[in-house]
């Protein structure tokens, strides 16, 4: 009979309170969410409590699958292992999630400043489309669009001093934007425990929603990775998920039991 172990009961009785908190209390809660480092909205316990909150209402589908994903996978695992290991490598995913999220946060970041520098430098159309070329601005509307277009058309002709300094301003928000981001959810720990069931139970088949015939966790899991690495280097103005969360929270969890498998700590 399937029952939901100690330490995934408590987690997830935490997560669903702190929704329906952060639903009751909403703005007021949302510092809990992460932040880019350089932002004047980070915190360093962001680093934790981020991990606790999820999208609000109405995307209760967010919460809904980490949540079972938690149950499901997470139950099994801590059979396995013990409160303890699996409650560590649980933490220890969500960090390792967050960590490679904001390196491509840096890496993206950086190169938005870099970009904006070399405008700053040399105002021509060259240097503004290198900017507005890299971001996803279907993502914003029409009208975004057609502002960005109508400064682009008198960069080309004869820019003024007031066409640059809009320019720059735009870009400024652009990258402020960015900056103060939020990123939330579990999703990066997950992520570890998908891993982690794939690795520990390779033929067990799962079943699912939008694929309606067993697959065995060994196969689908690489087929998961691969679709989230895909995703992460594709900004498709559609898609406002943090796949290098994820992608570092399968990583992370990755290399921890390949470094307990070595150290002979009761893996196969």
């Amino acid at each position: 009979m399937f029952r939901i172990t100690d330490v995934v009961r408590h987690l997830l009785i935490i997560n669903v309170m702190v929704f329906i908190a952060a639903e009751l209390l909403s703005p007021s809660l949302e510092i809990l969410a992460l932040r880019y480092p350089l932002s004047e909205e980070f915190y360093p316990f962001q680093l934790v409590t981020h991990f606790f909150m999820h999208a609000p209402l109405p995307q209760i589908f967010h919460i809904f699958f980490n949540m079972f994903a938690l149950v499901m996978f997470g139950s099994a695992l801590e059979s396995l292992w013990g409160p303890k290991r699996f409650l560590f490598y649980y933490f220890v995913c969500a960090f390792g999630a967050a960590a490679l999220h904001l390196l491509s946060s840096y890496m993206e970041i950086s190169q938005l400043q870099e970009t904006i520098n070399a405008f700053k430098d040399n105002p021509n159309y060259t240097t503004y489309w290198a900017f507005f070329n890299d971001i996803p601005m279907e993502r914003f509307g029409n009208s975004f669009q057609d502002s960005v277009a109508q400064l682009g058309r008198a960069i080309e002709t004869n820019p003024t001093s007031r066409d640059i300094k809009e320019v720059l301003d735009f870009m400024g928000g652009y990258l402020d934007g960015k900056m103060n981001s939020q990123i939330v959810g579990a999703s990066g720990a997950i992520y570890g425990l998908l891993l982690a069931f794939g690795m520990q139970f390779p033929n067990a088949e799962l079943m699912l929603i939008f694929l309606p015939i067993p697959i065995k966790a060994k196969y689908f899991i690489p087929i998961l990775m691969v679709i989230e690495l895909f995703l992460g280097f594709n900004q498709y103005a559609w898609d406002n998920i943090a796949h290098f969360a994820h992608l570092g929270g399968a990583i992370t969890g990755l290399l921890l039991i390949l470094f307990w498998r070595k150290r002979g700590a009761g893996f196969q």
